[in-house]
């Protein structure tokens, strides 16, 4: 009797534990196979969609490669302090991007800003190599009407990760972070700890690797209520023991809604003053 119940308890753990790992196959071969649709939420827009916007603009088509267009808006002011290249979040487009961009405008600067491979009017195979080649293209391209000195990086979210490598590739006047990450794979490894990500992840953009080579002051701006990068993973930025980097809390602070608070304003305003 005792034995025929052992028996029983050893082919329900069996079952149990093959359950179990085909639960742990399935959810990773999803994160693997549908990484892009859990990064990147793109809208589009037709190529004859206006924009319209407070400021002037020039709405640009830059080929960066053979089978690559990218979209991108160019905010001209009269007179201005410089101009800032800005790389946004990972969902969007520049119809609501550019509205964003516009703050930075009535600080009297310049703006370029780019829609990523896949979003908006841009086209191309979307990877992480390309979005670092295509940022660079928009850094040469701002080369040709500004000196590096007047260049300010500025990343948001997804985008603080490229606006980093650009900073490790160039010499512009400053680098300013938008709840940054360490790297997309350490918020993943928060996100899924049972699992491999590290090995199941095509991007990683590792922030914490292009800022120690970046030679420009480093501003980073993160809310301790963030529930889409975790404070945690900003904070590691700041024990990089990075001399030019400032990290600034807001406390309080979500993902998408620091301009609300004075702390982010003052420090954007006294950066771009």
């Amino acid at each position: 009797m005792a034995y025929t119940i052992k028996l029983k308890f050893k082919k329900r753990l069996k079952k149990f534990i093959i359950v179990l790992i085909g639960i742990f196959v399935m959810i990773g071969s999803a994160l693997y196979f549908f990484q892009e649709k859990f990064l990147f939420f793109p809208s589009t827009l037709e190529e004859n969609f206006q924009y319209q916007f407070q400021h002037n603009f020039e709405e640009l088509f830059l080929k960066t490669d053979e089978n690559t267009v990218i979209n991108a808006l160019h905010f001209k002011m009269e007179n201005p302090k410089g101009v800032i290249l800005y790389f946004h979040g990972n969902a969007g487009d520049l119809s609501r991007w550019g509205t964003i961009a516009e703050y930075f405008v009535s600080q009297q600067y310049d703006v370029l800003i780019m829609d990523y491979r896949t979003f908006g009017k841009s086209r191309g195979k979307l990877s992480e190599e390309g979005m670092y080649s295509d940022a660079q293209y928009c850094y040469d391209y701002l080369l040709k009407q500004y000196s590096e000195n007047e260049i300010t990086l500025y990343g948001r979210s997804l985008g603080t990760g490229i606006a980093s490598y650009l900073a490790s590739k160039n010499k512009p006047k400053q680098l300013i972070l938008e709840t940054p990450y360490y790297s997309i794979l350490d918020v993943a490894k928060g996100r899924f700890p049972m699992l491999p990500v590290k090995q199941l992840l095509n991007y990683h953009f590792p922030t914490y690797q292009f800022l120690p080579k970046a030679t420009c002051p480093i501003i980073i701006i993160h809310g301790t209520e963030d529930s889409v990068v975790p404070f945690v993973s900003a904070k590691k930025l700041s024990e990089l023991n990075i001399e030019n980097l400032n990290f600034i809390t807001v406390k309080g602070g979500k993902h998408n809604n620091l301009i609300e608070f004075e702390d982010y304003r003052n420090v954007i305003q006294e950066r771009l003053k």
